[in-house]
């Protein structure tokens, strides 16, 4: 079994049995058969289907502040290949291959080859990209608020997903299941606050927590229309109170622009990561009870980001704008 990375293309291929005029591919996806797809082909024929973009339509990654990986995070996915005497899949099976897959909701570069499986070479297991010049055990890094508890996923037997926990004043995760020690590099920023926690569905198909320690700087923005109102009434008089410009249909929006503070140059890939994520969230204090926090899905409004260098910049540091993934005033109808 493999854990295949479904936001780029997986090819099956098998060859086609003596005699063979058809070639038929069956997807089950957690145990059902979701997809049948029929052409045709020739006896040796090489039978190549494209299923990564079929089997993404069936997980669902959400995230409400919990990070138990459910069934909808990863798919089972077993691909049959069968070829047949007859056509449009019909008649005798002369050839049948069985693959079996764990699908995530990753993604593989152009550099890294076609069929790209998690996690994208013979590293360890965590599922989060590391510095690519450590050593063992100064290879994995997180960066997280001092008196902070968090987590980090990892792949497990099985290829399943799993989120390992740390303590609030933990500074390392050894002996794990990963394989591999993770070390917490804790981080104060107190002056600012207490961080904003924003946590995305990285390369690996894994939800990752992002630390911006820096400060924060909320926007509301407003898009309405106007008419030109008569307001003389059957009279011919009118009020001066009223308006005669009156506005309506008038939608609001909210967005937060965050400062990272200070990583390490090879943290660039993170925020890079995060700029190609299609699902992000922002984890802050409620406006009602700031004692409690919420979680609030958002828009990465960044479309390009210029990966600076300790060379160039001396200090890395990033500021990224995000837009609430809602309308401030409620119109869900």
């Amino acid at each position: 079994m493999a854990a295949i990375a479904l936001r780029s293309p997986q090819y099956k291929s098998a060859t086609a049995g003596t005699g063979a005029n058809s070639a038929k591919l069956t997807i089950s996806i957690d145990g059902t058969i979701q997809y049948t797809l029929v052409k045709g082909t020739t006896a040796g024929a090489t039978m190549l289907w494209e299923i990564a973009e079929l089997c993404r339509d069936y997980i669902s990654i959400s995230f409400d502040g919990t990070y138990n990986a459910s069934s909808a995070d990863t798919l089972t996915i077993i691909s049959t290949l069968t070829s047949h005497a007859s056509t449009d899949g019909t008649g005798t099976a002369l050839t049948t291959s069985s693959i079996t897959d764990k699908g995530y909701d990753a993604y593989g570069t152009f550099m890294e080859g076609s069929n790209p499986v998690v996690p994208f070479g013979s590293r360890p297991t965590w599922l989060v990209s590391p510095d690519p010049n450590g050593t063992t055990n100064n290879e994995y890094y997180i960066y997280v608020p001092n008196n902070t508890a968090g987590y980090v996923p990892y792949i497990s037997t099985g290829e399943a997903l799993v989120y390992n926990s740390f303590g609030a004043t933990a500074t390392e995760l050894t002996g794990t299941p990963a394989g591999t020690k993770m070390n917490i590099n804790r981080v104060d920023c107190t002056k600012y606050g207490d961080g904003h926690k924003v946590t995305f569905v990285n390369k690996f198909g894994a939800l990752q927590d992002l630390w911006f320690f820096l400060k924060s700087v909320d926007t509301t923005t407003k898009k309405q229309e106007q008419f030109q109102r008569n307001i003389v009434t059957s009279t011919g008089s009118y009020s001066v109170n009223t308006h005669t410009k009156q506005d309506y249909n008038t939608v609001a929006n909210t967005s937060v622009t965050l400062s990272s503070g200070y990583y390490p140059e090879w943290a660039n890939q993170w925020f890079e990561q995060l700029l190609l994520s299609e699902q992000v969230w922002i984890t802050r204090p409620k406006e009602t009870d700031p004692t409690t926090d919420e979680v609030i899905p958002v828009n990465v409004r960044k479309n390009s980001m210029v990966k600076k260098t300790s060379l160039n910049d001396k200090l890395i540091d990033y500021t990224f704008d995000f837009d609430m993934s809602f309308d401030y005033i409620n119109n869900i109808r």
